[in-house]
């Protein structure tokens, strides 16, 4: 039985000798807030149904377009929902943080649209598609925040050394993606150059908070999370710690998962420091680690989404080089990768060629 149905089952369980309590008090909603009774109860399973099996039936898929679709279409029918039940606010974490990475993937694209024709001396061309990229990457941080707010209306504003009481896998994970949504929110405006009311020091706030998670159980990420900020925020680090070396566990324990997100910290952290060599070091170790070991079937999302970007760092520099993305098949090889002269192999037998 899978953690899905497993918590599914608990709050069955749980909740049965409460049937009439509950029931009472949602017909006592009704006629206080004067809703129609369709709405309510079609909201309460919307949103049950989405917690129980929508998210985890998406986690274990590996179509990142579909994903998409799907978090955008279905964002503001969930949401919706708020105007005649309490707000959803645990799955809008979830779907708004999907749907700005949605954007920040297209900003992605359109930045490499610019690599590719400053390298064909189109001035214009380029400078026309760094504008585009700059609004999605607009649109991404105002969705990544609204995944921020959701996730302090639900779980409570971060405080240091203090943890709120999270459930099970479930729980956590949204935890943990609220925590990136800010991370992610913060980054993205500063890159769009907008002011969209990000507040500066989220860098600091989900480094604290990330401490509420635990570090194996989720593949190394919480510590590499924490690591990526030290290495990004000055004077972040702790005495006698060193943010690559984090890096460098958590990475490890990623790739033996299955869920590869620790290698996008350590990729994002190299290149904030200017670190090329590590970049294509990191690149070609994921490369080989999926080689090696499958992705985790329960949550092959997160590390199909881990490869994605991966690859987007790959197309960055194969694009400023050679004028195009990583060639199909070559994630983990570079344009001026030395190959083997043939001739060196030969085992040439002089005598019987004189």
């Amino acid at each position: 039985m899978k953690w899905a149905d497993k918590l599914n089952l608990g709050r069955i369980r749980g909740r049965l000798p409460k049937a009439r309590t509950a029931a009472a008090s949602v017909a006592a909603g009704v006629v206080l807030a004067g809703c129609n009774p369709v709405y309510l109860v079609t909201g309460e399973v919307l949103k049950a149904y989405s917690t129980a099996h929508v998210i985890p039936y998406t986690l274990e898929g590996s179509d990142l377009d579909m994903s998409c679709a799907m978090s955008e279409a279905l964002t503001p029918l969930l949401m919706s929902f708020g105007r005649v039940t309490w707000d959803p606010n645990q799955i809008a974490v979830v779907v708004y943080q999907a749907s700005g990475g949605c954007a920040e993937s297209r900003a992605v694209e359109y930045e490499l649209e610019s690599m590719a024709a400053l390298r064909s001396m189109d001035g214009p061309g380029s400078q026309d598609a760094t504008i585009r990229q700059k609004r999605m990457l607009a649109v991404a941080a105002a969705r990544y925040y609204e995944s921020w707010t959701r996730f302090n209306y639900y779980y409570g504003e971060p405080v240091e050394g203090e943890c709120p009481s999270l459930g099970g896998e479930q729980d956590q994970f949204i935890y943990m993606i609220g925590l990136l949504a800010g991370l992610q929110a913060l980054n993205a405006e500063v890159q769009s150059t907008t002011n969209l009311g990000v507040p500066k020091n989220l860098g600091s706030i989900v480094g604290s908070a990330v401490k509420c998670l635990d570090n194996e159980d989720w593949w190394g990420a919480p510590n590499a999370l924490e690591a990526t900020i030290w290495a990004m925020l000055p004077g972040a680090t702790p005495d006698n710690e060193d943010p690559f070396e984090r890096l460098a566990e958590s990475v490890e324990m990623g790739d033996e998962a299955g869920v590869r997100i620790a290698r996008v910290f350590q990729i994002i952290a190299a290149t904030n420091r200017g670190d090329e060599e590590l970049v294509r070091q990191a690149i070609r170790e994921h490369a080989e680690s999926l080689r090696e070991t499958p992705s985790d079937e329960e949550w092959m999302l997160v590390d199909t989404i881990a490869t994605e970007m991966v690859l987007s760092y790959s197309d960055r520099l194969w694009m400023e080089n050679t004028g195009h993305r990583t060639p199909n098949g070559q994630l983990g090889q570079f344009w001026d990768d030395q190959e083997d002269d043939p001739l060196e192999d030969m085992d040439i037998d002089l005598d019987n060629l004189l």
